[in-house]
């Protein structure tokens, strides 16, 4: 019943023939990808960097390539193989015998009768043919009336590469990446797309319909009459584009094989789809080629079809690897219909999760929480409390590590007063980075049981809502229903102070970034107010983490203009795009840099999350931005003088800060009599440094990543148009 061919190719020096097939006006020699079309001496046509010449016929041709001295045995073509017959065309990638005689037994209850399978079996592998025979001796395909396998003697694959999965952005902090292995060149995706123009002049040009897709791909149930093979009867132009989507196991049973009827999942959040075809090989014009994705430059007239993508069959390399991440996951169904139903299956599923609810348990409605990691932060911890409980919050968590500037002190003192809880960080010995480990911790802490909304945010970031009386009730209010609120930055720059003042940093600087501020890539991160009501498993520095994915509708997630948040940012996003940044409720004002002295203490610091990233001279000027001016906070200028006077005047805090204002002081002089300290000072105080903090809008993205050094002077210091754009080819940072 399986029925083998040969392509006839072979690969000379740097010339790949993928076959030759002979014709009325000659022979067609298809050449492999990558070759000058200079070095063709006869007449070729050019498809996706591949080449087809027509040369003179015979038993065996020469390769008409410049410089290569061989020949190649020509082909006779068999049309009538598969004359008047609904084909599928199938490019099996080392899946097993039992999983293509499925894949046939589906394609023929959808309308198939025959199918060409491109067999691209690893150099060492058994051929799929006897095993495939074997198969259908025990489970027959009936309906079936042709089966042809053709494998090719060199890889068609080309450059072995990995498949990224759907995870919509790239990679970013919070974000875990879940590539899998890079497969080696026999499955890599097939670069030699000639091979298929091959088949179809070899074997296909007389068949009734062609429809194109990998063996770990299947057309999607239609109603009768309006399947893929009934549809390209009706159709004009003779082509229909078929459009797929990716489908995945919840979990495949231990020591069983992957079946297609595992594939019970997609991912709530992905975007776009592939793309293959189903055509008529009689109506098409003879320079229209099958590629890919598509045949030609044809377009057809009517509706798409559609195809499922089973990907643990797709990405067999991957073991024990995740294919998509849990939380993106959901069931469908449909396919669990046709797991039990089309394929006799018993998947398992995912799990359910209970209802969510407004807010857990204990939480009060509109009772508000942050959760910080604070170290050697002494002199700016009044402010932002006094400013955050004067808009509403309600509880501080605070933890800290290695203090010594009296900061532990100082909120020790607050403590004991009912303002903060302070803990210890737990991270020594956890592996984890400072920051995760600590909000690992909190999820068992009283305050995040009783918190309607909480928010993981730092010392140097400062919520200011914008509606009514500028309180976070009046931001809920303006949100309704919303659960989720993501505030993006506005960073804020040193505004010319160079030496540090204890004085409130809102007040002190009011130069800021532009509201539509799209690079560097940090400045439009957010953070998020997010409701307690079990959705999300865990805090996460940026948003909640952790969604149960078969809750993703229940997520009302606004910006800081109210507007809806996209369902595609969902589980991994940390920033702000074109789409989804906003202002207009509250903005989250981020005062990175400070003043230049206060910088020098924070770079000697280090970071509560990216532990190991210098906070140097690329972070300056990357954070530092003084384009415009924001003087909003001044309003409440009164208001948070007299907030910082209540809490200096509990028992031991003004003794406690104002220590920690002497040993930020002596900090600096000690950092400052170090030659090298006082020389970075001298040059983020320089005019240079003040004249790109205002230049960032002119900037493109790989100059933030190559650092100050790669913008010239004569560029630094010119007067530019509004619609001046410089940047540089992407380098790696050199410079700390």
């Amino acid at each position: 019943m399986v029925e083998t061919r040969i392509l006839n190719g072979r690969v000379f020096g740097d010339v790949t023939v993928i076959d030759a097939v002979g014709g009325p006006d000659g022979a067609c020699i298809f050449l492999g990808r990558g070759l000058d079309p200079a070095r063709i001496e006869a007449a070729c046509v050019t498809v996706n960097g591949s080449v087809m010449a027509r040369v003179a016929d015979g038993a065996e041709v020469a390769v008409p390539v410049a410089g290569c001295d061989a020949s190649v045995p020509v082909a006779a073509p068999e049309p009538d193989l598969f004359a008047g017959l609904r084909v599928m065309m199938g490019c099996r990638n080392g899946e097993p015998a039992e999983i293509v005689r499925d894949w046939l037994d589906w394609h023929v209850g959808q309308g198939a009768q025959a199918a060409l399978i491109l067999d691209r079996t690893r150099p060492g592998e058994p051929p799929l043919a006897p095993a495939l025979e074997a198969a259908l001796a025990v489970t027959p395909v009936e309906g079936l009336a042709r089966l042809v396998v053709v494998s090719a003697p060199f890889p068609l694959g080309g450059k072995a590469v990995s498949e990224r999965h759907p995870l919509q952005a790239p990679d970013a902090p919070g974000r875990d990446r879940m590539d899998v292995p890079a497969a080696d060149p026999w499955t890599a995706p097939l670069v030699e797309l000639v091979v298929l123009e091959a088949l179809r002049w070899r074997f296909l040009t007389k068949a009734r319909a062609v429809a194109f897709l990998d063996v770990s791909d299947l057309l999607a149930p239609a109603p009768a009459g309006q399947g893929a093979f009934a549809r390209i009867d009706a159709n004009e132009t003779g082509v229909i584009p078929i459009l797929g989507r990716r489908i995945y196991p919840w979990r495949v049973r231990r020591d069983r094989a992957v079946r297609f009827g595992d594939h019970v999942c997609t991912l709530f959040d992905a975007t776009g789809g592939h793309r293959r075809w189903i055509a008529a090989p009689a109506r098409l014009p003879p320079d229209a080629p099958f590629r890919l994705t598509r045949i030609g430059r044809l377009t057809s007239d009517g509706e798409p079809t559609f195809f499922h993508r089973a990907m643990a069959l797709r990405c067999n390399e991957a073991g024990d690897r995740p294919l998509a991440p849990k939380s993106g996951l959901v069931q469908s169904d449909a396919l669990l219909r046709l797991s039990r139903e089309g394929f006799g299956h018993a998947p398992v599923l995912p799990p359910v999760s209970a209802a969510p609810v407004a807010c857990l348990p204990a939480a009060l409605p509109g009772r508000t929480a942050i959760v910080t990691c604070m170290k050697n932060e002494g002199p700016f911890i009044l402010e932002w409390i006094a400013h955050h409980r004067g808009i509403g919050v309600d509880d501080f968590l605070i933890y800290t590590n290695d203090c010594t500037d009296g900061t532990v002190e100082l909120l020790d003192a607050l403590a004991a007063a009912g303002i903060v809880v302070r803990r210890d960080n737990p991270f020594p010995g956890t592996g984890l980075k400072p920051q995760h480990a600590a909000l690992a911790d909190a999820e068992a802490e009283p305050i995040l049981a009783r918190a309607g909304w909480a928010i993981c945010m730092d010392v140097d970031e400062f919520i200011d809502v914008h509606v009514g009386a500028g309180r976070l009730a009046d931001l809920y209010a303006a949100v309704g229903d919303a659960n989720m609120i993501s505030l993006t930055w506005r960073l804020f720059g040193h505004d010319g102070h160079l030496t540090f003042a204890d004085a409130p940093v809102t007040q002190r600087f009011t130069a800021c970034a532009p509201e539509l501020c799209r690079k560097p890539h940090q400045a439009w991160g957010f953070k998020t107010l997010f409701r307690r009501n079990a959705i999300f498993r865990k805090l996460g520095v940026h948003r909640p983490k952790g969604l149960r994915p078969d809750l993703w509708r229940q997520v009302a997630w606004v910006n800081g203009s109210g507007r809806p948040m996209p369902r595609e940012m969902l589980r991994n996003s940390w920033r702000s795009t074109m789409a989804t940044y906003g202002y207009d409720l509250a903005t989250l004002k981020h005062y990175a840099v400070r003043d230049a002295e206060s910088f020098l203490v924070k770079r000697d610091r280090g970071r509560v999350n990216h532990v190991a990233r210098d906070q140097g001279l690329g972070y300056w000027f990357r954070m530092n931005n003084n384009a415009e001016r924001d003087t909003r906070m001044r309003a409440r200028a009164a208001a948070l003088a007299e907030g910082i006077a209540a809490l200096r005047a509990l028992p031991g805090v003004a003794v406690a800060h104002d220590a920690c204002v002497a040993a930020h002081r002596s900090r600096i002089a000690a950092l400052k009599a170090v030659p090298e300290n006082a020389a970075f000072l001298a040059e983020i105080g320089g005019a240079r440094l003040d004249r790109l903090s205002r230049m960032h809008a002119h900037f493109g993205a790989n100059v933030f990543l190559a650092g100050p050094d790669s913008v010239p002077d004569a560029i630094a210091f010119a007067d530019h148009p509004a619609d001046f754009f410089f940047t540089v080819d992407e380098v790696a940072e050199t410079r700390h």
